[in-house]
């Protein structure tokens, strides 16, 4: 997975190429693709690393720039939602669309709730019922009811785990 990611973003553009941290640098650890689909898997970390490119710790890159962080994790977030997209699966290109809205915004308004997010939206990927607790984040901040999608849907060991994850990578 790893090596695909890094593959396909060099082959795709100097910058990304140039943005690559050494393989012994590089943080090989799935976070979310744990808790959703297999089919999905490299899908998932992709736009995961976008994120992360945006807004956290980078497991495969070290962008040189903010101008160039924005670009890459733009670049991975279209990459990843391609790689859904071509599973057939719209359903869940739609929720992982709405995860990046939702997640941008809140961060934006400076509000915690994305691992949450990430980890509902990954446990159920393609569900299509998440609506309701997306709405209970966006509009008072409020990430309980999609921890509790999310423990429902993959079980509080694995939630507990991958939000550990998240919070090293995201701080």
């Amino acid at each position: 997975m790893w090596e695909t990611i890094a593959a396909e973003a060099a082959a795709e553009s100097s910058l990304w190429e140039g943005a690559l941290l050494p393989a012994e640098q590089q943080l090989r650890e799935p976070v979310f693709s744990r808790l959703g689909p297999a089919a999905h898997a490299l899908g998932l970390e992709t736009i995961y690393e976008g994120y992360l490119v945006h807004y956290g710790t980078s497991r495969l890159f070290a962008p040189a720039d903010a101008d160039t962080a924005l670009l890459l994790g733009d670049y991975l977030y279209a990459h990843g939602l391609v790689r859904i997209a071509a599973t057939g699966d719209v359903a869940a290109v739609a929720d992982l669309a709405e995860l990046i809205s939702l997640c941008a915004q809140a961060r934006a308004d400076g509000r915690n709730g994305d691992g949450a997010a990430w980890a509902a939206t990954a446990a159920s990927l393609g569900a299509g019922d998440l609506e309701a607790a997306r709405e209970a984040l966006r509009v008072r901040g409020d990430s309980s009811s999609l921890d509790a999608a999310a423990r429902a849907a993959a079980g509080d060991h694995a939630v507990d785990g991958t939000l550990a994850a998240h919070a090293r990578l995201v701080g």
